[in-house]
């Protein structure tokens, strides 16, 4: 089996193991993720994040978005222009008009622009490392490489998509901080990797 085979194989059995979470698991571990996301980046403390609209039984950000903006910081949601370019970013509220994205997500319509200090990341699977099982259409390694400064990366999921390794690609840039309903952890960095600003 293809490197590229093996990981669409791997995507869809971890997608089908989130989305057959019994409801009230699942909630119990999102509530956990919470907790340990609230504990490690208080609401307000990261600059302006974004977020991400949930799908596929995946961890949902928003209560920690709308408390960031509690908090008075501002939240941006990505915004897919082209299915080969870098996300962009809008400006969100609860009362921002959306729009239908792709793969059933929702997208601000005509907020205006801006730059994440933090992102937010969806994880379907990933490792030690840092490494990112995504849908695989590659956005965030796009919207990474492309962001300067590179935002926080944090990815967010539960432990079901833990591996042993993703047997990265050199495209692959990994998060700076995963949190789990275990609670957070930081992989190790690697002199020259893809990480450049101080983590918080």
């Amino acid at each position: 089996m293809s490197w590229a085979a093996a990981r669409r194989a791997l995507r869809v059995r971890l997608i089908a193991q989130r989305q057959a979470l019994a409801p009230k698991v699942h909630a119990a571990l999102s509530a956990a993720v919470h907790a340990a996301l609230e504990a490690r980046f208080p609401p307000g403390t990261v600059g302006l994040v974004a977020g991400y609209w949930p799908i596929r039984g995946e961890f949902d950000p928003r209560p920690y978005l709308i408390r960031t903006l509690a908090a008075g910081g501002e939240v941006a949601l990505p915004v897919v222009t082209h299915r080969r370019a870098a996300l962009r970013f809008r400006l969100w509220t609860p009362e921002t008009p959306m729009e239908a994205g792709p793969w059933d997500t929702l997208q601000p319509v005509a907020s205006a622009e801006a730059t994440p200090a933090t992102l937010l990341i969806p994880l379907v699977g990933f490792d030690a490392g840092g490494h990112r099982l995504g849908y695989g259409g590659g956005f965030y390694d796009r919207t990474l490489a492309a962001l300067r400064p590179r935002p926080l990366a944090i990815g967010l999921g539960f432990e079901l998509g833990r591996l042993a390794s993703l047997i990265p690609r050199s495209h692959d840039h990994p998060m700076d901080v995963i949190i789990t309903e275990t609670g957070a952890f930081e992989p190790p960095r690697k002199p020259g990797g893809n990480s450049t600003e101080p983590r918080p």
